[in-house]
């Protein structure tokens, strides 16, 4: 508002006998704050507001405020909501009797007014005296979760109660119409956005963001848990992914004492596997021979269980390692170059070495897989390969070993130093989510990734290698997913892939099996050995061979046809390609256009799809009712990058390649996301791709 009018209202204020009732007889007149934004009311009132604080002589009491304040609940039926601070301020309304205050709100929304009567609660701070579910029901009909949200954010046992009652709308054999049936004729009501799917993705949003006890929706949880031992059947039985050790872990890990979740995991044993397998679960989780499914109580008393299992498990374990043991990379040190360190003194060598000025080193990072739970991941084990050994930090017990703050600092300062100095060149793969996960972990390195210097990220470098993209292929009957980031590069780039049987594992859980430490050991030992390679011969990696013409931000990539990996070497002079490539990796790639962009869409980014659309780009959207996953296959099937949001990116990410998978602010509209992808994504947008495409 122009200094002018600010003066101009403030001189009509010091004029009028009574300025209080002088706003109210103009909007009593007046229509033009009824609608959205700012009105020339809105501006008034806000004027009055301050201008009172500075007179307060004018404020009013008794019967003459009381009078006032009745015509201003008349106003409020209609008010929009930035109209109600100033007047709530203005009109004193929170000292209105409470009771007249909750009928006035009442009345509002048996009218209808369920938005406003929850704004004004909001306001006024009537939550406490109010029904939340039947103030926050008709909210959710109506797509209104973020005020839903604004109703119960200040009130930790309102919070609870909402979540319970979110949860027990989850429950196996509820129907969730039922809800709906009660408020049949709802204005701007939104079926198809009122759901089991829906509900599951608010309540733990609602729990993370509120930071409140998962156990309080036993009913979501499980279905969850049990989400999670489907995918686990399907890595261990279809994909073939997993081993016996691993995927035991996990799924004692994910069933728990849980009764219902233990039922349903004899269930999926029977469908994947056989009788003999079930019993042996069976008899591992004590469960009631009263309950078990048809075939296995018998089973149960054939089998001598233990001898089994142990025989099972050691041979199909030692029939696994048999097979892969060729068929993977494998780490070129000796086993006793690989050191395992749970304490400070044990962490001095390390430090002497890898803190070496010039030193070129490998990191990685692991932690528990989330399977979907709330939460940021915490960083289990960091991986430091450099020269012909590699160090694995236990972090979880340095850092709770390190009681003494001094001691602490100690630490996280050695990981800032590594990763600041420019000196030291830091090789890793997909790094901005590991150092979140570092961040996370430690909150003294929370600022890490932006003290990072001297970083080369092989997924940049990876993203300019000329391959051909894999296929899927069949073993022994057995599916088997392509290779994908980073044991992709270095199928190509060393000839073998990464085992990734072990991603997947328990990696808080000590002590850790061999298998664990000697894959947590390639996974950072590789990244030198490729980017040796790399450096060494980048033309016949498709990398442009005269990287000192490079100008700087806009690393060259040679314009030729993919094609297989020509794996000769060509003598180059190394030392000048490594620092070039130093360059190219923290660098952008060139910008695209829309049309090479393609994506799909999330369902609960629909209206950015749309937006996406508009632009140009190449865009496949699901629809409401399809499982996350299946962004997976689209992306997988056709080369798209996959935009979601919250939860189900956790899921996603490690379904696709590194990078192929982009997690979009969900709370803003349309045309912020956009710009957010186009961004990262380095898409230009022109005149002759809006509309390109049919809508």
């Amino acid at each position: 508002v122009s200094q002018q009018l600010k003066e101009e209202i403030r001189r009509g204020f010091a004029a009028l006998e009574d300025p209080l009732a002088g706003l109210l007889d103009m909007l009593e007149t007046s229509s033009d704050w009824k609608g959205k934004g700012h009105s020339l009311g809105y501006y008034i009132s806000s004027e009055l507001q301050l201008w009172i604080k500075e007179h307060p002589t004018v404020q009013q009491s008794g019967m003459k405020l009381k009078k006032l304040q009745a015509r201003v609940f008349r106003i409020l039926a209609e008010c929009p909501a930035n109209l109600l601070d100033p007047l709530i301020s203005i009109y004193q309304l929170h000292t209105v009797d409470r009771n007249y205050l909750l009928g006035h709100v009442s009345h509002l929304y048996h009218k209808g007014g369920y938005k406003e009567a929850a704004i004004l609660s909001i306001k006024l701070k009537l939550q406490p005296d109010q029904d939340v579910e039947k103030m926050c029901t008709p909210l959710l009909l109506q797509d209104k979760a973020n005020l839903v949200e604004a109703y119960v954010g200040e009130h930790p046992e309102l919070q609870c109660k909402l979540l319970q009652i979110l949860d027990s709308w989850c429950a196996p054999g509820f129907n969730i119409k039922d809800i709906s049936r009660q408020y049949q004729g709802l204005s701007k009501y939104k079926p198809d956005k009122f759901n089991h799917k829906m509900l599951s993705k608010l309540i733990f949003r609602l729990l993370e963001q509120f930071n409140l006890d998962p156990a309080l929706c036993p009913n979501v949880i499980n279905q969850r848990h049990l989400r999670t031992l489907n995918y686990l059947f399907y890595k261990r039985f279809v994909e073939k992914s997993m081993t016996q050790e691993n995927w035991t872990d996990h799924v004692q890990n994910t069933v728990g004492e849980n009764r219902w979740l233990q039922e349903h995991l004899l269930q999926l044993l029977i469908n994947y596997s056989d009788i003999s397998t079930a019993a042996r679960w069976a008899q591992r989780c004590n469960m009631p021979k009263e309950i078990l499914p048809y075939g296995v109580a018998d089973e149960l008393q054939k089998l001598e269980i233990q001898e089994r299992v142990e025989e099972t498990e050691k041979a199909e374990n030692y029939e696994e390692v048999k097979k892969k043991k060729n068929d993977y990379y494998q780490l070129p040190i000796p086993r006793e170059n690989i050191h395992f360190l749970q304490t400070l003194e044990e962490m001095l060598p390390c430090w002497e070495k890898v803190l070496k000025p010039g030193q070129v080193v490998g990191i990685d990072m692991e932690w528990r897989p989330s399977f979907g739970v709330v939460g940021k991941p915490r960083v289990s084990l960091l991986q430091i390969a450099v020269g012909e050994e590699v160090f694995l930090l236990d972090l979880p017990q340095l850092l709770e070993k390190t009681e003494r703050e001094d001691e602490k600092e100690k630490l996280s300062q050695f990981i800032q130093k590594l990763y600041s100095d420019p000196g030291i060149t830091k090789l890793g793969y997909g790094m901005s989510g590991d150092l979140n996960s570092l961040a996370a972990t430690c909150s003294a390195l929370k600022d890490v990734d932006k003290q990072a210097q001297g970083v080369v990220d092989l997924l940049t470098v990876d993203k300019q290698v000329d391959v051909l993209a894999p296929e899927p292929s069949y073993e022994d009957g057995a599916f088997r997913q392509p290779e994908k980031g980073l044991s992709l590069l270095v199928q190509h780039v060393l000839g073998k892939p990464l085992d990734k049987t072990e991603q997947l594992s328990n990696w808080e859980k000590r002590p850790l099996r061999e298998e664990q430490i000697l894959y947590a050991a390639s996974d950072a030992y590789c990244l030198l050995e490729v980017y040796g390679k790399l450096c060494k011969d980048p033309t016949s990696f498709g990398l442009n061979s005269d990287l000192t013409a490079s100008p700087v931000g806009k690393p060259s990539i040679k314009p030729r046809a993919k094609k297989q990996l020509n794996k000769q070497e060509v003598p180059s002079s190394s030392g000048q390609q490594c620092k070039r490539l130093v360059k190219e990796a923290s660098c952008p790639a060139g910008p695209i256009s829309p049309k090479e962009f393609s994506v799909v869409c999330d369902n609960m980014l629909q209206g950015l799809g749309r937006y996406l659309r508009c632009l140009g780009v190449d865009v496949r959207i699901l629809e409401n009712e399809d499982d996350h996953r299946k962004a997976a296959e689209i992306a997988r099937q056709e080369g798209r990058v996959i935009l979601t949001s919250g939860l189900p990116y956790q899921t996603l990410q490690s379904q696709v390649g590194e990078g192929r998978c982009f997690s979009v602010n969900c709370s803003e509209k349309a045309k912020e996301q956009a710009l957010q992808v186009l961004k990262h994504f380095n898409v230009q947008v022109t005149l002759a791709d809006i509309f390109s495409r049919c809508q």
